[in-house]
């Protein structure tokens, strides 16, 4: 069998097929440069992560706390397998199929709102709800940080800090400690604030700290994504990424911040939408990954991220991105080399490269940065985030994809930086199809749809006996394209236009889903085993 929206459950040799999709990995950092204080606080700061897995897992559903405490009661086979899968996925709901269910008695699909809202909530109500609400409710009603349910029959929201109170102050308790055991000043002045948020729901002033962090230990903990509210894409799930700077990589691409203002001026939009005072000062970190926990562990595992996601923040400090180098070299090695193996006309199979790999990724990440912040829409001050709503997740990927690639052309044209042009196309190519593989209810899979069959529309991308190559002298000139109807999209705040694209061309086409068909036995992603979290803070299961 297979899931669909009829199926009951999945069986046991589903559930193996559905869970062989993930490749165990070990993730390993070597710690050994770490002061004594520091390595104390690596270790609390792993129990705080911890903590978070159970707070993720309540927002994306209300039943999921009892329905985990009821596998783990399952001894057989199957229910081994079934916990296995629910760990993956951190919940009862494939992310690789649609966020269809696998287990018995649970909604058929997950809920779009996740747990943030009413299961039974339409759009419409809650517009409507929020229209007669004073401007600073409705502010809050629309906020990250607040959750919506019926009291009374009515409509209302609660802050995080009330609604997960016992925990985050668990939570805060661990960040102080981890504090008390650092000397440095930024990642003191971050935990200090960061734990100060989880009980006043005021993220601010620690968004601003994490911006300043400047550690050997660098870490994200708090709500940030909003990829689980599928209904508005307003509320923010709890992640943690506890990591450790890596110092020879990190100096290498500081380079690329000093160019940032310098491609805003260039992007390919009007030129009224460009940001003539971007956040110069945004940095850039490389680090390896210690322990992930949360909205940042479940499904597909993130090779980067780009936060935070406050606009406010955004406008005065820039965005900092956070590149996971020993997650890309997994991924790159378990998934990627295997995939190339099968996708790539035959020459073009040597120009793989993990630098290009690793180069596009990190461009990537500094995309998200540059291009629209704040619009003007409607003659109201506003942002992308809120003009296209659920479709500004997927837009904004496909962007920072292809703005990437833009942005390393222009570098490379004007000798400022030097890439092989043929590496990098074809990397991307290869690594065009890891995405797909995602699924197109995931916004980094649906925008990646957008982008291949845009460009292979444009004759930039060739499919020849069942195997793609990239025509060089098409290419770039496609990928300008795309990056201007993509940023105008974004800078006009233009819903109806981002809705006719998304609907268009973010579809798997006939030939590329049998070239997916033909990577089925390929591992979609890793799943990681903390190997070093593990050997200080001991049992990491959710």
């Amino acid at each position: 069998m297979t899931l669909t929206e009829a199926s009951t459950s999945a069986d046991l040799v589903e559930l193996h097929r559905l869970s062989s999709r993930f490749a165990p990995t070990e993730i390993r950092a070597d710690t050994s440069h770490l002061t004594p204080g520091d390595r104390s606080a690596l270790v609390e700061l792993i129990r705080a992560a911890r903590i978070l897995d159970d707070i993720f897992m309540d927002q994306l559903w209300s039943g999921n706390q009892a329905l985990l405490d009821q596998l783990k009661q399952d001894h057989s086979e199957l229910g081994r397998a079934r916990l296995q899968y629910f760990r993956l996925n951190r919940g009862p709901w494939s992310d690789l199929d649609g966020h269809l269910a696998f287990l018995p008695g649970v909604p058929p699909r997950k809920p779009a709102g996740a747990n943030f809202y009413p299961e039974d909530l339409s759009k419409e109500q809650f517009e409507s709800w929020v229209r007669s609400l004073p401007p600073d409710q409705q502010k809050d009603a629309e906020g990250f940080f607040t959750v919506i349910r019926r009291e009374q029959g009515q409509l209302a929201m609660a802050p995080y800090s009330r609604i997960y109170g016992a925990r985050l102050e668990a939570c805060a308790a661990l960040l102080r400690q981890a504090a008390g055991h650092t000397t440095n000043a930024t990642l003191q002045r971050f935990l200090a604030s960061r734990a100060d948020a989880f009980h006043s729901n005021d993220y601010y002033a620690s968004d601003v700290a994490w911006m300043d962090l400047d550690s050997a230990l660098d870490v994200t903990i708090g709500p940030y994504e909003t990829y689980n509210d599928e209904l508005f894409g307003y509320k923010a799930g709890f992640e943690a990424y506890v990591s450790l700077r890596d110092e020879a990589e990190s100096a290498k691409v500081k380079f690329f911040a000093n160019h940032l203002q310098e491609m805003e001026n260039n992007l390919p939009m009007d030129a009224r939408y460009r940001n003539p005072g971007i956040g110069a000062l945004a940095p850039i970190a490389v680090v390896n990954e210690v322990y992930c926990s949360g909205d940042a562990a479940h499904g597909v595992q993130a090779a980067a991220y780009n936060l935070p996601n406050d606009e406010r923040v955004v406008q005065e400090k820039g965005a900092r991105r956070v590149m996971l180098r020993n997650v890309q070299e997994a991924k790159f090695k378990t998934i990627l080399t295997p995939i190339a193996g099968r996708v790539l006309a035959g020459p073009a199979r040597g120009a793989l490269d993990f630098d290009a790999f690793f180069t596009h990724i990190l461009a990537h990440e500094l995309s998200h940065g540059i291009g629209p912040q704040q619009i003007t829409a409607g003659g109201r001050r506003t942002s992308p985030r809120k003009e296209l709503k659920e479709l500004y997740s997927t837009i904004e990927e496909a962007k920072a994809d292809a703005t990437s690639l833009y942005m390393l052309q222009y570098l490379s044209d004007r000798e400022v930086l030097k890439i092989d042009e043929r590496r990098l196309y074809t990397t991307y190519l290869a690594s065009s199809f890891r995405t797909l593989r995602f699924g197109l209810k995931e916004a980094h899979g649906k925008g990646m749809a957008m982008q291949f069959n845009y460009l292979a529309d444009q004759g930039a991308f060739v499919r020849c006996d069942g195997r793609y190559d990239v025509d060089l002298g098409k290419v770039k000139v496609a990928v300008r394209e795309l990056v201007h109807d993509l940023l105008t999209l974004e800078a006009t705040g233009d819903y109806a236009g981002a809705k006719q694209m998304m609907d268009t061309l973010g579809v798997i086409r006939p030939e590329e889903q049998k070239t997916i068909d033909s990577l089925k036995d390929v591992p979609v992603d890793i799943a990681p085993l903390f190997v070093t979290a593990a050997s200080l803070a001991g049992d990491l299961q959710p």
